[in-house]
């Protein structure tokens, strides 16, 4: 199956590049098969749309519930489980968390952990937009449309400064695990304050956020898991023993990381084709 799946990034434009990481597109075509995607906790956030097929939530008793075909995919700190069958496309864009109080006017603390439609955050506007995207012929349409529209909301609000913006850019570009304590130094904010601003723009306190920054780097070692053990990939990330990194990964992904790491988990076949 997994020869049948792709999945590719692009660059933003130069006026979204603080606000947008990147823009991605997941494709699988003559699947004969049921697919199964896991979704994992992420601290950032991401607008998705399904422009082919669709994909179903599966609930914890295993019954499927339709989900939506434009939204958004919140900074999550839970595993989501989705079901597709046949050929399907999706387009997302890759957001910082504070990227949504510039774009779509809407606190991250009210999105976290959640995944409305398009229409229910930016109402008519969310719903043609995802007319345009889905009517778009390729790839390069899909941005240019989405480019457009973000450009255009981030002119007619207010463009916040912070260093907890600062901060949680930092954090999420390095990858690098620190403490509360040296990124509020770093940034010249009492702990208190800086743990205040920085929940208001990334949707989670501080000491969660990082917590979903290591484990997020742990699934980046993927491809070096073959040279490397376990534990040295948990070291590598900032975890201080094995039982700390166990126990986050099972929270944040529902796998144990011998399972992840294997090659055989659900849903991640696809990383074999990324370019």
């Amino acid at each position: 199956m997994s020869s049948m799946l792709k999945y590719h990034t692009y660059l933003p434009s130069k006026k979204l590049e603080g606000l947008v990481r990147f823009f991605w597109v997941f494709e699988g075509d003559q699947l004969d098969e049921t697919y199964t995607y896991r979704s994992m906790a992420d601290y950032c956030s991401e607008l998705i749309f399904h422009y082919k097929g669709r994909f179903d939530e599966l609930t914890e008793c295993g019954n499927r519930s339709e989900s939506f075909l434009s939204g958004i995919h919140a900074q999550t700190d839970r595993y989501r489980r989705f079901v597709t069958e046949g050929s399907f496309g999706i387009f997302g864009v890759y957001l910082y968390p504070f990227a949504v109080r510039h774009l779509l006017k809407i606190s991250p603390v009210e999105l976290t952990n959640v995944m409305p439609d398009l229409f229910s955050v930016l109402g008519n506007a969310g719903s043609e937009l995802e007319e345009r995207v889905f009517l778009a012929s390729d790839t390069n349409s899909r941005i240019q449309i989405v480019t457009a529209f973000l450009e255009k909301q981030l002119k007619l609000g207010e463009v916040y400064d912070h260093p907890a913006i600062s901060a949680i850019r930092h954090v999420v570009d390095s990858g690098k695990y620190y403490t509360i304590r040296e990124l509020a130094n770093h940034y010249n904010l009492s702990e208190r304050q800086f743990e205040r601003k920085f929940k208001e723009f990334s949707g989670f306190p501080p000491k969660k956020y990082l917590r979903l920054v290591r484990f997020g780097e742990t699934c980046n070692r993927y491809e070096q898991a073959m040279q490397v053990t376990l534990t040295e990939i948990a070291l590598s990330c900032g975890y201080y023993d094995q039982s700390h990194f166990i126990k986050d990964f099972k929270s944040f992904s529902g796998y144990h990381p011998s399972e992840f790491f294997s090659g055989n988990a659900e849903g991640i076949e696809w990383r074999e084709t990324v370019q």
